[in-house]
């Protein structure tokens, strides 16, 4: 399993395999969307590679730095490293955040680790099997992610624990609480546990929602190894990555952490309006404007018995 916050103690599984839902580099063909050349992909996963090796080499020297000039570099490096293997990134909505903060998104790929890090830096939580990951568990643990051992019940009121005492100390945890990746399609539910730090610490929760396009392209699931996901991110072009970022719910507005979970398990099933959809909507209603102001006027004995059509937009279901 791939999930890399799974805070249940029963390891909660989406549905998503790789044969069904991560798309290889054919199949990403065959849907309309050219696959990178292996010169191109090679150059790509090269450069992502060196991105995180110069990030590792320097982490000592950066500790001499001030926290701000450190946590910026991070956040700049973060993006380098997210770039460098060829993923375009959007951010929209991002608050400026301060103070404690516990950060919840739904969960894909692991580049959802380094896209919500360099927006929204804090203390990811993790299985302790990550840490032995190439690649992702050196971006973790350079992040400072809380490793968590959860071989049985009796390690989560730990984690919360873990999780409440980073969150009063005015710090941010950012956990999926799906509990396992999905391939982007739907979004899974909500475990209520890790809600509990953020109303123990009396702090907000930031919903976060990330789509990637294509969809199924860097979705990390089921026994997919990483290896092949790095090469199906390297080799697809045009992979962009959308990250959404809502207003904070106060955690004071919730009577229980079930309640909580369950808002923020709807503000990030809310997916991302297309921007190409959101400017033939403004053009629409400017067209249906200028029509409607070509018309000739009516009188106030006259009654109108239609009215300009007014432009719609639909939301695709999550």
């Amino acid at each position: 399993m791939n999930g890399t916050t799974a805070l249940s103690p029963w390891l909660p599984t989406a549905p998503c395999t790789p044969g069904h839902c991560a798309a290889h580099p054919k199949t990403v063909h065959r849907a309309g969307a050219v696959a990178a050349g292996a010169v191109r992909a090679s150059v790509r996963l090269t450069a992502g590679l060196l991105a995180v090796l110069v990030g590792v080499l320097l982490a000592p020297a950066s500790g001499l730095l001030p926290a701000a000039t450190r946590l910026a570099l991070v956040r700049h490096w973060l993006r380098a490293v997210v770039r460098a293997f060829g993923v375009r990134v959007r951010y929209e909505g991002v608050p400026d955040a301060t103070g404690p903060l516990l950060v919840v998104a739904n969960h894909v790929s692991w580049l959802d680790i380094p896209l919500i890090a360099a927006v929204l830096p804090g203390r990811m939580v993790a299985k302790a099997e990550v840490r032995r990951w190439p690649v992702l568990g050196t971006l973790a643990a350079l992040g400072g992610t809380l490793f968590i051992d959860r071989d049985g019940l009796r390690a989560l009121p730990g984690t919360v624990r873990a999780m409440t005492a980073v969150l009063a100390g005015g710090g941010r945890v950012i956990v999926f609480p799906e509990g396992s990746t999905w391939c982007g399609r739907a979004v899974g539910r909500f475990r209520p546990a890790a809600f509990q730090a953020a109303l123990d610490a009396g702090c907000a929760v930031q919903p976060v929602r990330i789509d990637y396009r294509p969809t199924d392209a860097a979705a990390y699931v089921g026994d997919d190894p990483l290896a092949a996901s790095l090469w199906r991110v390297v080799t697809t072009r045009r992979l962009t990555a959308v990250v959404r970022v809502p207003e904070p719910l106060p955690g004071a507005r919730y009577t229980d952490r079930r309640a909580l979970a369950a808002a923020a398990e709807r503000a990030v099933a809310q997916r991302v309006v297309p921007q190409r959809a959101v400017a033939q909507q403004a053009v629409a209603q400017r067209a249906v404007a200028s029509d409607s102001a070509n018309l000739p006027s009516l009188s106030v004995h006259q009654r109108s018995r239609s009215r300009p059509a007014s432009a719609s937009s639909s939301r695709t279901p999550a």
